[in-house]
């Protein structure tokens, strides 16, 4: 499981961009995003890096968060 820290994350479309760009890359992620803490949460068979470029390409920086 991996979790980012999504700063600019502040509303509803932020939210869709993010699981939409997640899901391009692998259509089985499961996504789950806390909006107020502004985190996003992807249980992925892809690594780190790809989901964080999938992020950072939909317009939002994210930086990981160690578990």
């Amino acid at each position: 499981m991996l979790t980012f820290h999504v700063p600019e994350m502040s509303c509803g479309h932020c939210v869709a961009a993010i699981e939409r760009a997640v899901r391009a890359l692998d259509a089985r992620a499961d996504v789950t995003v806390d909006l107020a803490a502004r985190k996003v949460t992807v249980k992925t068979t892809r690594e780190a890096a790809e989901i964080r470029q999938a992020i950072d390409e939909a317009g939002y920086q994210a930086e990981r968060i160690a578990a």
